[in-house]
């Protein structure tokens, strides 16, 4: 059996970049799917999946393999199909959602993101999140010491921190899709909030950790792979994510389910 190796003496940084790319190449495989037919199907859950999810997906998986060929990989499609490797609770492991927002991917409005984040000892340290439709590229990872970058299309690489908290009130970031009103509602009263936005997938984090929103507040479900690679951008700039009790917010739970978090700047 082959071990997978201490994080403590892999180069995250060299191996963002290489994350990075792969997400790109991922994001661009499905593009003929968002403009042409996603051939769109529901899975088990009724949820559904497109073309593009399983065209990012065969670009991805054998990336990683060939990458990290000791460290496994949890995929969200490839875990409809039952492919779901064992995993330690302390072991480092992938995490990856080909295509986060399918809703929005069949809707056409660009909100849908490639997300792969690398989770050791229930944390994520390493995540890449790629909006295909806009060229938009986040970035981050927390060793040896946090490192937080956005790149546009066409442009070059900025690094990227959450703000303090604005005096003049919060900007929340929720749900385009999955909003759960009164329990956002009731969680808000007790904050000053300037602004909302709506928006879907993973660029929610990354909006606080551009330092554009400051709190993303989520009661409704979702899945470890929603949440990972954002998780990881979000922290590497600065922010946090936690449970609404503030209990810290894990990884590789029993089937992969999350629980309500709170995630936040500074």
């Amino acid at each position: 059996m082959t071990t997978a190796p201490a994080l403590s003496r892999m180069d995250l940084v060299a191996l963002l970049d290489d994350i990075a790319a792969l997400a790109v190449e991922a994001g661009h495989a499905t593009l003929p799917f968002y403009e042409g037919d996603h051939g769109a199907t529901a899975k088990s859950d009724g949820s559904p999946v497109t073309l593009a999810d399983h065209a990012a997906e065969a670009v991805i998986l054998p990336g990683l393999a060939r990458l990290t060929p000791a460290i496994p990989a949890v995929s969200e499609e490839a875990a409809e199909r039952g492919e779901i490797p064992a995993v330690a609770a302390r072991q480092p492991f992938w995490l990856v959602d080909p295509l986060d927002g399918t809703k929005e991917f069949i809707k056409r409005n660009g909100e849908f993101t490639v997300n792969i984040a690398l989770v050791d000892k229930g944390q994520p340290v390493l995540g890449v999140v790629y909006a295909p439709a806009s060229g938009e590229l986040f970035a981050g990872s927390l060793a040896p010491k946090p490192l937080a970058w956005r790149q546009r299309a066409g442009g070059e690489r900025e690094a990227i921190a959450c703000r303090p908290q604005p005096r003049a009130g919060v900007t929340v970031v929720s749900s385009r899709s999955h909003a759960n009103d009164e329990a956002l509602a009731a969680y808000l009263k007790a904050y000053s909030v300037a602004e909302t936005l709506a928006c879907g997938s993973s660029v929610k984090f990354c909006r606080i950790a551009e330092g554009v929103a400051d709190l993303y507040p989520r009661f409704g479900p979702t899945c470890e792979w929603d949440t990972a690679a954002g998780h990881a951008v979000l922290l590497a700039a600065g922010g946090g994510m936690t449970t609404p009790e503030g209990d810290p917010f894990r990884y590789g739970k029993t089937g992969f389910r999350n629980g309500p978090f709170i995630a936040h700047g500074k």
